[in-house]
């Protein structure tokens, strides 16, 4: 049975980020469970604000190339994201949108073909970011990605993680190793197929 490749990132940049150390805390719980994870960090890759008459002019940015190659290594994402207003993140839909787009004589939607995801969030309030997750979630099934129905929405972040990053309460950590679970058996009935 092959071990799942899982590319792990959040929706936010922010040098402190719960999203951030979410996915982190979850990328742990994979990789103690044998998934082989890459966590990465979007502010790693800058890209400007996607618009089609400068993509005809320029080309697809370096980044969103370095990105698309980094995605089309990995079978499953793993992808923590803060709601704004309710939505998920203009950095994320930019990030997405950028590797959505076709260069060169490259297979369509190549980023995201056969891609298995699993959704996480956390935020200060009780819902956790949940609202955020459901526009998540349908833009990933728009790009053809098989996004996983379990997800995790930890709430009241100020006391869900410890000064390290790490997750301190029983429930939320049940709840993320459900997820994380489910993306490594669905992740490797994707490799092994």
């Amino acid at each position: 049975m092959s071990k799942s490749r899982i590319l792990a990132f959040s929706g936010s940049a922010r040098r402190e980020s719960i999203n951030q150390k979410l996915v982190a805390a979850a990328a742990d719980i994979a990789r103690d469970k044998g998934a082989n994870v890459t966590l990465i960090d979007l502010a790693d890759f800058p890209l400007p604000l996607f618009n089609q008459d400068d993509e005809a002019e320029h080309g697809e940015p370096e980044k969103a190339r370095e990105l698309k190659a980094i995605f089309v290594e990995h079978d499953c994402l793993l992808v923590a994201s803060p709601e704004y207003n309710g939505l998920m993140t203009p950095l994320l839909k930019n990030t997405l949108d950028w590797l959505s787009r076709k260069a060169g004589d490259e297979p369509s939607m190549i980023a995201y073909r056969g891609k298995t995801a699993a959704l996480l969030a956390t935020s200060w309030g009780r819902l956790g970011g949940l609202r955020g997750l459901v526009h998540t979630r349908a833009l990933f099934n728009n790009l053809g990605v098989l996004t996983l129905p379990k997800q995790a929405a930890i709430g009241s972040a100020a006391e869900a993680f410890d000064a390290d990053g790490k997750l301190v309460r029983d429930a939320d950590i049940r709840l993320v190793e459900t997820v994380v679970d489910e993306l490594i058996r669905t992740g490797r009935a994707v490799a092994d197929d």
